[in-house]
């Protein structure tokens, strides 16, 4: 199997896939404005504590409070206390996000840290010594626990990655030590900050692929940055120099490969197969189902074969999507029913079996009566349907619908494209839904102007609300006159009568009122969203402006 990482980087998102056979099994998503936090490190102060949940809530500075079971808060010493005799309301503690917030719910934190480097995981707060399961060698796993054994810290955990198969003792002992040392400093920041604070960053994305997803089994990394392809070789000559070779910079964009497709495929509920057959993939709040059907597949011998021929083939694309859609939690699939057990018996080994391409920990539970398969998945980060996607506003979130912040990066690549094939053109008017252009100006319309700087053209945004959310028009404008009529209806000093419709996208305490799609901000207007007030403007942009209520 040839496998591939293909790194793209833009100012707004940096875009990790990973490509067996030349198809896509993962993908990972790093925005400017949305950064991850599985893995970073706060100093938390515990804001209440729920004796019949056995949990607590930790204020770590997010929106919402953190989550902390009595079982990730428990001193490693092998007693069973309960929540309330373990944390207090009021007590500062150390903890590290394992779950990623998600919807109303807030991360999950455990007061157990660990430290991931390139071989090994340290466990300051754990005493024992593990080998990846991973790595099936008896004797390869013998070596290197009897080399942990030797290289850890007395009094500290370890477990040895599968990344570590092969490795020296001596790599192994340098990864122990920089992990060590990194808990260190982390004690030390701890010390010195009043909760809540930030006290460590996991890797942003780049180096995180590096680290995690780059190892022997990886024939290529790509990526279309030159800063990041230097990163990437420095990086790479100082923990595996061997590993240079493959990697490359390349002129290709995320189109070229056909990646953006299979993404956009990825957030639609039915998935074809080769033979005629399909699945349907339904994520719900609780758990994702998965439902298997021999649609066009006809089969050439009996019906019973046919069946096992469905759910067999169906099998692959099952786990590649479980990859893809980062699907997490309680997975059902509803495999077509099987009279004969052989056949029920091999549909669950080959499902197993093609589980171990996944680095996220799963456990297939088996079959229930009804004929289910039931899995778990580790859930570490939202599936791609909640990162790229937000319930749909037209059918009070039945349906789904591009994001804002999406939709406005689709719109920067159609000006870019635009700009490139239009060189001779003044300016470029977009026409788009209101809250998506709030999104493209950015804070002050310090987006809009870096791409104004970016392309050599004004852009002329207008809002209209009768667009659709991801309805995104752009235009050339030929003439400094066609962008002088299409300037602000509005001047500096008036005083003008309008209605607050809404929130600003990224200021939730300014309101936004329109005139003829043209954006007014009001300052601290939110309080009067549905009434009409007095406003005077104070600054006037091109794409909006800026405003003050002085009557109410």
């Amino acid at each position: 199997m040839q496998k591939e990482i293909y790194i793209h980087v833009t100012k707004e998102e940096t875009k990790a896939a990973v490509l067996e056979d030349r198809k896509l099994v993962e993908v990972y998503l790093d925005r400017s404005f949305q950064r991850r936090l599985a893995g970073n490190i706060y100093k938390g102060r515990v804001a209440n504590v729920l004796p019949g949940m056995q949990a607590a809530f930790v204020n770590i500075g997010l929106e919402r409070n953190a989550f902390l079971y009595v079982e990730d808060a428990r001193p490693n010493s092998g007693r069973s206390l309960p929540i309330q005799n373990t944390v207090h309301e009021g007590q500062e503690i150390l903890v590290q996000v394992v779950k990623e917030p998600f919807g109303t719910k807030g991360a999950r934190v455990t007061t157990h840290l660990t430290f991931p480097g390139r071989y090994v995981v340290f466990m300051p707060e754990f005493n024992a010594v593990g080998v990846s399961r991973r790595i099936r060698s008896e004797r390869e796993r013998d070596r290197l626990k009897k080399i942990a054994e030797e290289v850890c810290v007395p009094g500290r955990g370890l477990i040895v990655r599968t990344a570590a198969e092969g490795t020296a003792a001596e790599e192994l002992e340098q990864d122990v030590q920089e992990q060590y040392r990194l808990w260190k400093v982390v004690q030390k920041k701890a010390v010195h900050k009043s909760a809540p604070a930030v006290i460590h960053r996991e890797l942003e994305l780049v180096s995180w692929v590096l680290r995690d997803l780059f190892g022997e089994d990886v024939d290529r990394l790509t990526t279309n940055d030159q800063d990041t392809y230097e990163k990437i070789l420095e990086l790479v000559q100082a923990y595996a120099p061997h590993y240079s070779s493959r990697v490359f910079l390349t002129t290709s964009d995320f189109d070229d490969y056909e990646l953006d497709q299979e993404i956009n495929k990825a957030l639609r509920p039915k998935v074809w197969l080769k033979s005629g057959g399909y699945l349907v993939i339904d994520e719900a709040e609780a758990l994702t189902v998965i439902d298997v059907n021999t649609g066009k597949y006809t089969g050439t011998k009996n019906f019973a074969e046919t069946i096992f021929r469905t759910n067999i083939e169906a099998i692959q694309e099952i786990v590649r999507q479980i990859r893809l859609r980062n699907l997490g939690g309680i997975i059902v699939i509803d495999f077509i029913d099987m009279e004969l057990q052989e056949h029920r018996s091999e549909v669950t080994r080959q499902l197993e079996e093609e589980l171990t391409k996944d680095k996220t920990r799963t456990c297939v539970l088996g079959l229930t009566q009804l004929g289910l398969v039931e899995l778990t998945r580790k859930k570490v980060r939202p599936s791609l349907s909640s990162l790229l996607q937000r319930p749909c506003p037209y059918c009070e979130g039945t349906g789904r619908v591009l994001s804002e912040e999406t939709v406005s990066m689709q719109a920067c690549q159609e000006i870019r494209f635009l700009a490139e094939q239009e060189r001779n053109t003044e300016g470029i008017l977009v026409e788009m839904h209101p809250t998506v252009a709030a999104f493209l100006i950015g804070g002050g319309g310090s987006h809009l102007r870096e791409l104004e700087d970016e392309i050599g053209k004004k852009i002329v945004i207008k809002g209209s609300d009768s667009s659709h959310l991801e309805d995104v028009q752009v235009k050339a404008l030929h003439s400094r006159e066609e962008i002088t009529a299409l300037s602000a209806p509005v001047k500096t000093g008036e005083i003008l009568e309008v209605e607050v419709e809404e929130a600003h996208a990224t200021n939730p305490k300014d309101g936004i009122a329109r005139i003829q799609g043209y954006i007014i901000d009001i300052e601290d207007g939110s309080d009067c969203i549905g009434q009409k007030v007095a406003i005077k403007i104070d600054k006037v942009y091109r794409t909006c402006a800026r405003a003050r209520i002085i009557e109410r």
